[in-house]
């Protein structure tokens, strides 16, 4: 039997400087889409897939990150005096339960796998765990990209990351996998390859930000060689934990913003206020309007 999925680790240490100043005091993860901070959007997706345990990856100038995930009293007793029992009752259900959340400090910027190995005592060392980046936004309309992929494990077990297709001349920017059936929903990885050459990719399958790694992980990422960019780079260990056990791909079939870019991050606002109904047709004459222009 596969070992059920609890936890999950958001690594939020990043600066942020394509942001700056707008992140110059405040993390970029706590930058809105809409009215939702990033880091709550990705939240909402792990919990809607069962998650249980949040294990928050930090640095310094990150602490409102905590604040938010946390009561506010004052907040709180404000709107419970003014009568204001729906937005009382949103902030509420935004929490995790107590003691669901777990901090702990990278403390120097030495890459995703060197973030992913801090949590490395907090998750243990016979439990399975999902990895979330908080700037990847998976917008759909249907069950989420980490409920998906729970599906998949739950079937499978092993290790899975979310992949979705770019075009063939994108390729280079991108992690990519090689797949036995490319166009299946589920399909065994083959080879996996960080930015491949032009030319080189094995398929057109990125990805995507999302990952269910079994805690082998963390011996590999112990002494993992620091690849690109002199950092620790998950993908390495990962292709070496290909070679023990299996990796499947799950296919995203929504829309992916990385809002750590500003298009992205644009994007998403547009996207996801749209999808609203106190918001959508109101924004949708706005934007014709300033179309027209």
């Amino acid at each position: 039997m596969t070992k059920r999925i609890r936890k999950a680790v958001l690594p939020v240490a990043g600066l942020g400087t394509r942001f700056l100043p707008a992140t110059k005091a405040i993390p970029k993860e706590m930058l809105t889409i809409v009215d939702r901070p990033v880091v709550q959007h990705v939240v909402d997706e792990a919990r809607a897939a069962g998650i249980e345990h949040f294990v928050f990856i930090t640095g310094r100038n990150k602490a409102v990150i905590e604040d938010h995930f946390d009561l506010a009293y004052e907040l709180d007793d404000t709107l419970r005096k003014r009568g204001k029992t729906k937005e009382l009752e949103a902030l509420l259900a935004d929490l995790p339960s107590a003691g669901g959340t777990s901090f702990t400090r990278q403390q120097a910027p030495l890459g995703l796998g060197h973030a992913v190995w801090c949590a490395r005592d907090i998750i243990g060392d016979d439990e399975p765990f999902a990895l979330l980046l908080p700037d990847m936004l998976h917008h759909t309309h249907g069950k989420g990209c980490l409920a998906e992929m729970m599906d998949a494990y739950n079937r499978h077990g092993g290790n899975h990351v979310a992949v979705a297709p770019v075009p063939d001349d994108q390729t280079h920017q991108y992690g990519i996998v090689g797949v036995e059936d490319v166009k299946a929903k589920v399909s065994r990885i083959t080879k996996m390859v960080e930015k491949p050459p032009k030319g080189t990719a094995p398929s057109n399958l990125h990805i995507t930000g999302r990952y269910i790694l079994q805690p082998t992980i963390f011996n590999l990422l112990a002494n993992q060689e620091p690849g690109a960019g002199g950092e620790i780079q998950l993908t390495d260990s990962m292709i070496a934990l290909s070679r023990l056990e299996p990796f499947h791909a799950v296919r995203f079939d929504g829309d992916i913003y990385d809002t750590g870019s500003k298009i992205g991050f644009l994007a998403a606002n547009i996207a996801y206020a749209l999808d609203r109904g106190d918001l959508g047709p109101q924004l949708r004459q706005e934007i014709e309007r300033l179309l027209e222009r």
